[in-house]
C-alpha cells in the first residue's frame, strides 16, 4: 500500500466510519461527464434544452419548445384529450434514454462508484441508464458499492411490489419469479406524488433515512429548479435544522455561479461548512475515494493533516481497479477485525 492509501487507513474506526455519505445527482452530472454526449452520440439533456435534443419537437407546439419541459409536459397531462400525445411523448422520451451507452473505457460514473462504500448512497433524479451500466461492469465492486436511489425512475431499473425488491427491467425478481415492473419516468408537476409508486415511496424513505444519519451531503448538477419545490422539501425535512448540523459537510458540484448555488442550498449549509467545485475532480470523493468521511473528520475536527489520494483518471479498468484494491483489502480487514 502507497503512502496516499495508508494516509487515512489509521482514522477508519474513526466516529465517521458508520456514517452515510449521500451524493444528490442531477441532469448536471450527466451532462459533465458527457459533455460532448455520450457513447452513441447523444447529448444529455437539461429540462431547459430538453426538446431540442430529444425528437418530440413534432408533438409540441412550436411556441413552447423554448420552455421547461416538465411545464409543458403538466400541461399535457391535465388535458384528457391530448392523451395519445402523451403516450407517444413518453414512449420516445424511453427510448431515447434507454439506447444511451457507457463507452468502453473508465468513465466519471465508473469513479463515482468505486470510490463510495455500501454505507453510502447515490440518489438520482437522472433517467439515463449510467449508474446501472457502471456499477453492472465493475466486478471488484460485487456487494461493496453504494446503494442506488431512483427518485424520478430510471429507464434500467425495476421494481417487485409483492417482495419489495428493486431490479432491472426485463429481468426476473430472484424471490417470486415474476417480472419486474417498470417505474415511470414522468411526473405532472403539480402531481409529483412520490407516495402513490411504491417503488419510488420507498426509494424516498430510505433517502430520508441516509440524510438523517449523513456526515457529507453532496448535490451534483441538481439546481433545485421551483418545478421540484416537493422534492427539495422532503430533503430539507430529513436534513432538518441547520442547526443542528454542526459537524456535517454539504459540498456543492456544479458549473453555476457560486453565490447562486450557496444560496439555493442555504437550509443545508451550517455556517462555513461547505465546499463548492465546477469540476467532479476537485470534490471529496474524487480526491478522498472510498474515505471522505475519514479524510473530512480528521482534517476539520481533529486538525490533522490529509494528503490527498487522487483517482488515477487516465487508465483502463484493470489498471484502475488494482489501484482500488488496497482500499478495498483495508476494509475487508477492518470488517474482519470488528465482525
Amino acid at each position: 500500500m502507497d503512502s496516499h492509501h495508508a494516509s487515512v487507513e489509521d482514522e477508519i474506526n474513526n466516529v465517521s466510519m458508520g456514517r452515510p455519505h449521500v451524493v444528490l445527482l442531477g441532469a448536471g452530472a450527466s451532462r459533465a461527464a458527457f459533455r460532448h454526449g455520450e457513447y452513441t452520440g447523444k447529448v444529455l439533456p437539461l429540462m431547459l434544452d430538453f426538446t431540442k435534443h430529444v425528437p418530440i419537437d413534432d408533438l409540441l407546439p412550436p411556441e413552447s419548445l423554448n420552455g421547461n419541459f416538465e411545464l409543458l409536459y403538466s400541461e399535457l397531462a391535465n388535458d384528457p384529450s391530448k392523451a395519445d400525445i402523451r403516450a407517444e411523448l413518453e414512449a420516445r422520451i424511453f427510448r431515447y434514454f434507454s439506447e444511451m451507452r457507457l463507452p468502453p473505457w473508465p468513465t466519471l460514473y465508473d469513479h463515482l462508484i468505486l470510490s463510495l462504500r455500501p454505507k453510502d448512497v447515490i440518489a438520482t433524479f437522472n433517467w439515463d441508464p449510467f449508474l446501472i451500466q457502471a456499477i453492472s461492469r465493475n466486478r471488484p465492486l460485487k456487494g461493496k458499492g453504494p446503494a442506488f436511489l431512483f427518485l424520478h425512475g430510471n429507464v434500467l431499473s425495476a421494481y417487485c411490489s409483492n417482495d419489495d425488491v428493486h431490479g432491472m427491467r426485463g429481468a426476473n425478481c430472484s424471490r417470486c419469479g415474476k417480472a419486474f415492473e417498470g417505474v415511470p419516468l414522468l411526473y405532472p408537476i403539480a402531481q409529483k406524488n412520490y407516495e402513490g409508486s411504491q417503488s419510488i415511496s420507498r426509494s424516498w424513505a430510505y433517502l430520508r433515512k441516509c440524510l438523517k444519519a449523513a456526515c457529507i451531503f453532496t448535490v451534483f448538477g441538481y439546481g433545485a429548479p421551483n418545478s421540484d419545490s416537493s422534492a427539495v422539501k422532503l430533503l430539507k425535512d430529513a436534513w432538518g435544522d441547520v442547526e443542528e448540523r454542526s459537524l456535517e459537510q454539504t459540498e456543492l458540484i456544479d458549473i453555476r455561479d457560486r453565490d447562486t448555488l450557496v444560496k439555493t442550498w442555504e437550509p443545508f449549509i451550517h455556517t462555513h461548512h461547505y465546499d463548492v467545485h465546477s469540476d467532479f475532480y476537485q470534490s471529496w470523493i474524487a480526491k478522498h475515494p472510498r474515505r471522505t468521511g475519514e479524510a473530512y473528520w480528521s482534517q476539520y475536527m481533529e486538525v490533522k493533516f490529509v494528503s490527498e489520494n487522487l483517482i488515477p483518471r487516465d487508465v483502463g479498468f484493470e489498471e484502475l481497479w488494482s489501484w482500488y484494491e488496497p482500499l478495498l483489502a483495508a476494509e475487508e480487514e477492518h470488517a474482519r477485525q470488528v465482525g
